[in-house]
C-alpha cells in the first residue's frame, strides 16, 4: 500500500513539473503570441487589450499560477485561433482519437500475444524467424513512412478505404470504421513489434524454468502445463511497457491524424503548434501528459497487485 501511495504522489508532482516546464518553454519562445494571433494589422491598443483580457500582462510566474489553478477545475483557457475554450475543443476532438487508439490496441495486443507465444514454442523454426523479421521491420520503419505506404498502395488502390478525412459514426458506422481502420493498423504495427519481443522473451524464460521440467516428469499434459505457467507470465509481461507504449502511441497519433486528415486531438495539437496558440498548446500537452501518467500509474498498480497475488499463490 505504501508503494502505491508513493507512486500516486510522485505522479501528481510529475504532472505539475511537466506543466511548469511546458509553460516556461512556451514563454521563452521569441515573439508575442498575442500579436501573432491578431495579425500584423493589429493596433498596439488592441494587443494590450487582449493581453489584459487573457491575463498575459502579469509576470510569467503569476500567469502560470493562475493557469494552474484554473486547469485544476478543467478550465485550460481560451484558444486564440478558434475563439473557443480549450476544454470544448478538446472534448470535440477526443472521441476520434480515443476510438483510433482503442482500435490500434485491439488489433495489436491479440496479434502480438498469438505471434509471440507461437514464436517461443517454435524457437528457431520458420515461424519464429518470420516473427523476428517482423519485429525488426516494425522497429526500423517510422510510422509516417508506414502511413504513406498505406495511403499510396492500399487507400489509393481500393475504394473501400477513404484516402483522407473522417465520416462520423452518427452518419455511418461502417464509414467511420473504415476511416479509422488504416490509421489504426499503422499505429498497431509499431506496437506489435515490441509486444511480440516481450511475450516471446517471457515465454522462453518460463519454458526453461525447473517447474516446466517437473510438469513433464509428473506427466502433466503439455498443453495444460503451458497454459498454467508460461502463458500466464506471457499475458502479464506486456503490462510492464504498456504505459511507455501508450506514450509512443499518442506521439504517433499526432503524425497519423495529420497524414490521414483526421479531426482528432493530435491534428489539433499540430495545428496549434503551427499557429503558436499558447493556451491550446499548453492545455493539450498537459492533458496528454496527465493521461499518459495516469495510465502508467494504473499499469504500475495493476502490476504490483498481480505480482503480489502470484507470489502468494506460488508460496
Amino acid at each position: 500500500m505504501k508503494e502505491i501511495i508513493r507512486r500516486i504522489t510522485s505522479s501528481i508532482v510529475l504532472i505539475i513539473v511537466v506543466s511548469f516546464i511546458t509553460f516556461f518553454m512556451l514563454m521563452m519562445i521569441p515573439g508575442d503570441a498575442v500579436e501573432i494571433s491578431l495579425g500584423t494589422e493589429a493596433t498596439p491598443e488592441r494587443v494590450r487589450e487582449l493581453r489584459a483580457a487573457l491575463g498575459m500582462d502579469a509576470a510569467w510566474y503569476t500567469q502560470y499560477f493562475n493557469w494552474l489553478t484554473s486547469a485544476i477545475t478543467g478550465d485550460f483557457g481560451v484558444s486564440f485561433t478558434y475563439g473557443e475554450t480549450v476544454t470544448a475543443l478538446l472534448l470535440s476532438r477526443l472521441p476520434v482519437t480515443l476510438t483510433l487508439m482503442v482500435m490500434s490496441i485491439v488489433i495489436a495486443v491479440p496479434l502480438a500475444l498469438t505471434i509471440g507465444v507461437f514464436a517461443a514454442l517454435k524457437q528457431n523454426k520458420t515461424f519464429d524467424i518470420i516473427a523476428r523479421t517482423l519485429m525488426q521491420i516494425g522497429d526500423a520503419m517510422p510510422q509516417f513512412f508506414i502511413a504513406l505506404i498505406f495511403l499510396v498502395y492500399i487507400a489509393a488502390q481500393f475504394d473501400v478505404f477513404p484516402i483522407s478525412g473522417f465520416k462520423p459514426f452518427t452518419e455511418s458506422v461502417y464509414g467511420g470504421f473504415m476511416s479509422l481502420l488504416l490509421p489504426a493498423l499503422v499505429l498497431a504495427f509499431g506496437m506489435i513489434a515490441t509486444q511480440i519481443r516481450i511475450v516471446r522473451s517471457s515465454m522462453l524464460h518460463s519454458l526453461k524454468q525447473d517447474y516446466m521440467l517437473m510438469t513433464r516428469v509428473s506427466g502433466m499434459n503439455p498443453v495444460f502445463a503451458i497454459i498454467k505457467y508460461p502463458l500466464r507470465d506471457a499475458l502479464i509481461a506486456p503490462l510492464t511497457v504498456i504505459g511507455i507504449q501508450i506514450a509512443g502511441l499518442i506521439s504517433g497519433v499526432i503524425v497519423v491524424e495529420s497524414i490521414f486528415s483526421l479531426p482528432g486531438v493530435g491534428r489539433l495539437l499540430f495545428s496549434a503548434v503551427l499557429k503558436r496558440d499558447l493556451f491550446l498548446i499548453l492545455g493539450l500537452v498537459s492533458f496528454i501528459v496527465t493521461s499518459v501518467i495516469i495510465i502508467t500509474l494504473i499499469t504500475d498498480i495493476l502490476y504490483i497487485l498481480l505480482n503480489k497475488r502470484m507470489r502468494r499463490k506460488e508460496s
